[in-house]
């Protein structure tokens, strides 16, 4: 085969992105896939029964109405996005559940109490919910296009991070509906980081809503890969590279890899100073995961939380807070959060009719050797009695197991790098061009760099553009529209 202009390493979203971005500049772009199929994150297959579709990671996607590079893409026009009328919900063990609908008010009234407290925390914000996906969708060492929504975005993050956190919430439902989103970082709680998960995705969740592929995530992947081939571009699959120097000359080459991996393929070609910072760079604790095949829904005791395409099971913010520092603590919590999706609500093409599927995982120790497929049953159970009859097949992975499918998750990483406030200045290292490497063409587009873990293409948008820029000269980003 002859040399492409550009060579990227990995078929996930950012991978894909950077792709279509470089094809749609006029080069040749070829994509190196180690598994059989594409998607890294977002795959979709029958794990469990035949007929019962489940995603493989990702499965509900905040950002695919709110990235700047899906609608850029034109992502809504090209594949079925569905919006729950909630976008998530948390059930209590005394009282009805906190429910975040996409409605701002109708959230309001059903908080009672906190209502107001919870305008005043996400009115703002949600307002200008374009400003803070741009804001928080790129690198923080930069100054915002949007000053005061930043400063608002801020303020609240510097709130919720700390123990300023229940000042401002007198009742239970609110607080706690807060911290299951942000639990979404698997991170102690209150930190800038999980203040700053709830704030970005509790935004998303009222400006655009948490939108569902229909037919699973591997929907995503499919328009992008469609739109590569249109444009020339090549996908190997089942081409595992283990160093550049299988790649041949390309001009420009973009992995879509985490900060181990790029220092596993081109360590030979990075100064000892930059391999330093690679290797400082620290990756978090990890999920386990379980996929339900289920003989009919799930049978909340609160039936409001039906209409959620999301669902935190984990108490009160407290009873969260404390599994959450179990986990970082190296422990396996006895009262587990667990991150539940229930697609086959809104997508019945997920499941033969009248049956369902469900996806779950709860966070565990970074290289957790252990199924949690029990301790995640137990604990849907207790806010959905019957659950357990329910249950036709089930299909788990633990942390060791998500690293073995896709190197990028080390340790079970599913951010590929702990997304601590730090972490998300510095990743993978202290730039104001985090995407470029040292070595000469040689480029990061993975969930490492900014803006961070989540199907949003953003990172493999931005390491592109600068990959066009700087080796092939090409200053105005090319028109990514349908």
């Amino acid at each position: 085969m002859t040399d492409p202009d550009v060579v990227v390493v990995g078929s996930g979203p950012n991978g894909l992105a950077a792709a279509v971005t470089m094809a749609r500049a006029g080069l040749s772009v070829r994509v190196h896939e180690g598994e059989a199929t594409i998607g890294g994150g977002s795959r979709t297959a029958e794990t469990t029964l035949p007929g019962f579709r489940h995603d493989v990671c990702s499965a509900v996607h905040p950002l695919a109405l709110a990235s700047g590079f899906f609608r850029r893409f034109g992502l809504a026009e090209r594949i079925e996005l569905i919006v729950p009328e909630a976008s998530y919900g948390h059930p209590l063990d005394t009282e009805p559940a906190g429910m975040a609908y996409r409605d701002l008010e109708r959230t309001v009234d059903d908080l009672g109490v906190d209502g107001a407290a919870w305008r005043s925390l996400m009115g703002p914000l949600a307002e200008h919910a374009d400003q803070v996906a741009q804001f928080t969708g790129s690198s923080l060492l930069r100054l915002p296009a949007h000053p005061l929504t930043a400063a608002r975005f801020g303020l609240r993050s510097l709130e919720q991070g700390s123990r300023l956190w229940n000042l401002r919430f007198r009742g239970v439902r609110a607080p706690a509906l807060l911290s299951g989103v942000a639990a979404h970082s698997i991170q102690p709680m209150p930190s800038l980081g999980t203040a700053g998960a709830a704030l970005s995705l509790g935004t998303y969740a009222h400006g655009r809503g948490w939108a569902i592929p229909r037919g699973g995530s591997q929907s995503i992947v499919d328009a992008l890969a469609d739109d590569l081939r249109a444009h020339e571009g090549e996908i190997l699959t089942g081409s595992p590279v283990a160093s550049l120097r299988e790649l041949g000359s390309p001009r420009a080459v973009l992995l879509d890899t985490s900060a181990a991996g790029l220092a596993r393929l081109a360590g030979d070609r990075l100064p000892a100073r930059y391999l330093a910072a690679l290797r400082r760079f620290r990756f978090g604790n990890a999920v386990a995961k379980v996929d339900f095949a289920l003989s009919g829904p799930v049978p909340w005791s609160d039936p409001a939380l039906a209409q959620a395409g999301t669902v935190h099971v984990g108490g009160t913010r407290e009873a969260i807070a404390a599994s959450e520092a179990e986990v970082a603590a190296g422990r396996h919590p006895e009262d587990p959060y667990v991150l539940v999706s229930q697609p086959s609500g809104f997508d019945p093409s997920r499941a033969p009719e009248g049956r369902h599927v469900l996806w779950a995982y709860t966070h565990v120790p970074a290289d957790s050797p252990l199924d949690l497929t029990e301790a995640i049953t137990r604990q849907i159970e207790r806010f959905a009695p019957g659950f357990r009859d329910l249950v036709l097949a089930s299909s788990s992975r633990t942390a060791v197991d998500l690293e073995n499918h896709n190197p990028n998750y080390v340790g079970g990483d599913i951010a590929a790098g702990a997304a601590t406030f730090g972490q998300l200045i510095r990743r993978p290292t202290l730039s104001l061009n985090p995407w470029a490497t040292p070595a000469e063409g040689v480029y990061l587009c993975s969930s490492s760099t900014p803006p961070g873990p989540g199907v949003h293409g953003l990172a493999g948008w931005y390491a592109a553009r600068r990959a066009l820029a700087k080796e092939f000269g090409i200053t105005t980003p090319p028109s990514l529209a349908p």
